[in-house]
C-alpha cells in the first residue's frame, strides 16, 4: 500500500518570547511529519504549548527558529501575505469559540471564505455543507438565533466549505456540553473520512484523542516521546 504523502512537516522549529524574567521557551526543537487524510491529536498539560505549536503550523505565528512545510510551500520562508495565502488555499479553522461574523446569517458566514477568495457559486456550495452538518433549516439564521452546538456546526461548515488540504481544530469541543461535544466531534471525524482533509486537533480530551490515528503529547515545550 503506498504511503499517503506528507502535508505538514515541521524541521527543529523553536517558540521563545520575552518576559520580565527574561527570555521564555514555548517550545523547543520539535520535528514531526503529518501525512494527508491522517487524524492526529495534539495533547499536554495546560501550557505545554499545544495551541502554540497549532499556530505555528498553520502559519498564525512564526517560530523563532525552525523550519514549516505546509502541502508544499514552505511557510517559514513566506512573509505575512504569502502565509495568508496559502491559508486562504490549503486550511480550515475551527476554534473552541465560534468567530462567526455576528451581523452575517448562518450561510453568509459559510460563504464568507469562497467570497474572500473570489470563487463562484458560493451560496450553493455553502448550502450544501451546511446541510451536511444538519443545518439546512437554519440558514438565514444569525449567530444569536442558534445553539453553542449550532454555532459550531456552522463554524465546522465554513471551514470545509473551501474543501481545505488540513483543518486545525482547537478545543472544538471546548465551550459546548458532553453530548453536543460529541456530536461535533463525530462530524468532524464524518467530514474527515468523506472529504480526506486531514484532521489535526488540539484537545484535553483523552477520549477524542483516542478516536484519533496518532496522538502527539508536547511536555514542557517538547514532544514527548
Amino acid at each position: 500500500m503506498s504511503i499517503a504523502p506528507t502535508v505538514l512537516k515541521a524541521e527543529k522549529i523553536s517558540k521563545q518570547v520575552s518576559s520580565p524574567e527574561g527570555t521564555l521557551t514555548i517550545l523547543a526543537a520539535v520535528d514531526l511529519s503529518i501525512h494527508a487524510g491522517e487524524t492526529v491529536a495534539i495533547i499536554g498539560a495546560s501550557g505545554a504549548g499545544k495551541s502554540t505549536l497549532l499556530a505555528l503550523l498553520a502559519g498564525l505565528d512564526e517560530p523563532s527558529e525552525g523550519r514549516i512545510w505546509l502541502n508544499g510551500s514552505e511557510l517559514t520562508a513566506l512573509d505575512e501575505d504569502g502565509r495568508a495565502a496559502v491559508r486562504a488555499k490549503h486550511v480550515g479553522f475551527v476554534f473552541q469559540s465560534f468567530h462567526l461574523v455576528p451581523s452575517l446569517t448562518a450561510i453568509e458566514n459559510v460563504m464568507l471564505p469562497l467570497e474572500l477568495a473570489g470563487k463562484p457559486g458560493a451560496r450553493d456550495a455553502a448550502a450544501e455543507v451546511l446541510a451536511k452538518v444538519g443545518l439546512a433549516p437554519r440558514l438565514e439564521h444569525y449567530p444569536r438565533q442558534l445553539s453553542g452546538g449550532e454555532q459550531q456546526r456552522v463554524a465546522i461548515a465554513r471551514a470545509f466549505v473551501t474543501r481545505p488540504a488540513l483543518l486545525f481544530a482547537d478545543e472544538p469541543t471546548g465551550n459546548l456540553d458532553s453530548v453536543t461535544g460529541e456530536r461535533i466531534i463525530e462530524l468532524l471525524f464524518e467530514l474527515n473520512r468523506a472529504t480526506q482533509t486531514t484532521l489535526v486537533m488540539v484537545t484535553h480530551d483523552n477520549a477524542i484523542a483516542q478516536r484519533c490515528g496518532r496522538t502527539i503529547r508536547i511536555d514542557a515545550g517538547k514532544v514527548a516521546a
